[in-house]
């Protein structure tokens, strides 16, 4: 992005992403390679009813292509001495072809393949996050001098320039608006839930986004020095501190492929017999491994899409049932990002719902970003909105009108005060959250308060995280006020709270809390994107930005904290599942690989044996694509 480079790879990373890509493209190609020679060698074989000498050409082609670069692989991590499921499925790809099982040694080919290809695309780079946040930031600016507005790069801006933002625009450098007066959405950097009026005066942070009006700001950083810039460099090196962690099938594999190893051996050595060795490692060969746990993985990836929960990187699936601190930003994540009238406080002699009635009837003409909440509350109430005229809205003065004959004023306290109206010493002190006042025929007659209220179910999502899903600790890191942060965790029943935090703050506390115990956060905004990486498991709520998306492990597409339970529950399902399917088939084949070993089960036996084992654990497997009939306990 032009002028804009916060980010730049070293020649050593690199190089490391094309070896990472190019071993993804040759996996992948493998895994479609060895199914298409395993379809053709059927085809062939009952189809054209060709010798084996003929149908079986597929499937040496696969062994060749496929099974000799694995071999090569086995050998490098026999030497550095390691032990997973992978070093017995190559070992088990050379006994198939010494046993002349073609077919058996294929199918391990192509489950190596795919599991090594499932696993690049589990540990993707974070290139794709900081591509989101490059490609949303503005590549030029509006300076203006004197009369005269030119495009400029943002390398090309510096301290003192006077920049132009035209509505919906996102502001490219931090700065101080000098002219003109409007909102700025500011929600998905700071944590704030509204839209913040600005005039001249006030501070605007890169990143956010203009509202309906022009604004002329004084820049006071440069593009590289501002918010959106260090939010980027916060990302960067949360990826490159971000764990990688083994997959469950290698810990199993790091147990089982040594035994079975050490079962063939004295079976040879007892015995005398080559022919035992082989057919221990044929019944031994780890397919309940590479097989049932891909699939059980796959399977819950599915239906957590059919549930409108999106599975970024499988590797959560196993992580989140390991996780014992909860985190949670505040603004649209445990509450619903929009501001809500909580309070309305009537003087003397007004009646409250004719208040209500008159303020929704002039608000249904105003843009402002409480009238929604009072027309919302309204149809709640199920008032019937009259008519309004001489409706005017003059910015920093507020909304004017007459409905039914009465002349209404909505504004802020310290206008009210400074116009004199009657009774505006009476307005109650000042609270939490957002208010306005209201005059009518030039009388105060009430005050109504806003807070970003909870989500309906954020109070019972809380309390059942202990209970139901061993988490220890819950907390929320916000980048709202004090008050806004108490006053939600009040409501939802959370003691530990974090306020008025950056985003580089906001990272530093939970690599803190991940490196005490496991962590899931959960966020909805790119001031969480961070966070959000440097957490065991980073949750997206919500689709208000690409770049959250991205850095997040899940995204729950609706925006509902009872899918994230569910997507909980999906993940502790497959767990149960894959170890059923793994440590079942394993168990079976363990006792097969006693028969093979005392000499009363064959090669050729020890392998149909094995394919029964498969087929249960596989068929077991597949369970985690259909929904049990518990999914969430809300």
């Amino acid at each position: 992005m032009p002028g804009f480079k916060p980010v730049e790879s070293s020649q050593h990373n690199a190089f490391l992403e094309d070896l990472r890509q190019l071993w993804t493209r040759k996996t992948t190609f493998i895994a479609a390679f060895s199914v298409t020679a395993i379809l053709l060698h059927i085809v062939l074989r009952f189809g054209f009813h060709l010798t084996p000498d003929w149908n079986r050409i597929p499937l040496l082609a696969t062994l060749v292509i496929g099974g000799l670069p694995m071999i090569f692989d086995l050998l490098v991590k026999l030497w550095k001495r390691e032990f997973s499921s992978d070093v017995l499925g190559g070992i088990s790809i050379v006994t198939s072809v010494l046993l002349g099982e073609y077919l058996a040694g294929s199918i391990i080919v192509l489950m190596l393949a795919g599991g090594a290809a499932l696993e690049s695309y589990a540990l993707r780079s974070a290139s794709s996050v900081l591509a989101a946040l490059a490609k949303r930031m503005p590549s030029i600016a509006h300076r203006k001098n004197g009369g005269e507005t030119t495009d400029v790069t943002l390398e090309q801006i510096a301290v003192g320039d006077t920049l132009v933002i035209y509505p919906h625009e996102l502001c490219p450098v931090d700065g101080v608006v000098t002219e003109g007066h409007g909102d700025m959405d500011e929600s998905y950097l700071t944590g704030e839930p509204f839209h913040i009026t600005k005039t001249s005066g006030s501070n605007v942070i890169s990143g956010a986004i203009s509202g309906e009006s022009v604004l002329v700001i004084r820049a006071t950083k440069r593009a590289c020095e501002s918010r959106y810039a260090k939010i980027i460099e916060v990302m960067k090196e949360s990826e490159s501190k971000r764990p990688r962690l083994q997959r469950l099938g290698d810990q199993l594999g790091a147990v089982y492929t040594p035994v079975a190893l050490i079962v063939a051996a004295l079976a040879w050595l007892i015995s005398g017999e080559s022919l035992r060795f082989l057919a221990v490692l044929v019944i031994a060969t780890p397919c309940p491994l590479l097989l049932a746990i891909p699939i059980a993985i796959i399977g819950s990836i599915s239906l957590c899409a059919r549930r409108a929960i999106i599975v970024k990187s499988p590797i959560v699936l196993e992580q989140i049932a390991e996780c014992r601190t909860a985190i949670f930003d505040k603004t649209g994540t445990l509450t619903y990002g929009q501001p809500q009238l909580t309070e309305q406080i009537n003087v003397d002699g007004f009646d409250g719902r004719e208040i209500l009635t008159l303020v929704a009837s002039l608000e249904r003409y105003s843009k402002h970003p409480l009238a929604t909440a009072i027309i919302k509350a309204a149809g709640e109430a199920k008032i019937s909105l009259l008519e309004s005229t001489n409706v005017a809205e003059v910015p920093g003065e507020g909304l004017r009108g007459t409905v039914a004959g009465r002349k209404l004023l909505v504004t802020s306290r310290n206008k009210l005060i400074a116009m004199k109206v009657s009774g505006a010493e009476a307005i109650p002190p000042l609270a939490g959250g957002l208010e306005c006042v209201i005059a009518i025929d030039h009388r105060f007659a009430a005050t109504l308060r806003f807070r970003d209220a909870p989500r309906a179910e954020s109070l019972s999502f809380i309390r059942h995280l202990g209970p139901k899903h061993q988490f220890q600790r819950v907390m929320i890191v916000s980048g709202d006020r004090e008050s806004e942060v108490k006053y939600l965790a009040g409501q939802v029943g959370i003691t530990e709270i974090y306020a008025q935090k950056t985003p580089e703050e906001k990272l530093e506390i939970v690599r803190n809390e991940t490196a005490k115990a496991k962590s899931l956060y959960v966020g909805d905004g790119i001031n969480d994107a961070p966070a959000m990486m440097a957490a065991t498991v980073g949750m997206a709520i919500g689709q208000n930005s690409d770049v959250t998306s991205e850095a997040a492990g899940v995204v729950i597409m609706d925006n509902s904290l009872t899918k994230v339970d569910e997507f909980m529950h999906i993940s502790r399902r497959m767990r149960i599942i894959a170890l059923q399917s793994a440590v079942g088939g394993m168990a079976f084949s363990m006792l097969g690989m006693g028969f093979a070993a005392t000499g009363h089960l064959g090669p050729v036996a020890g392998s149909v044996t094995q394919e029964v084992i498969d087929v249960l654990a596989v068929l077991n497997a597949l369970r985690a694509a259909f929904p049990p009939k518990v999914i969430h306990d809300l």
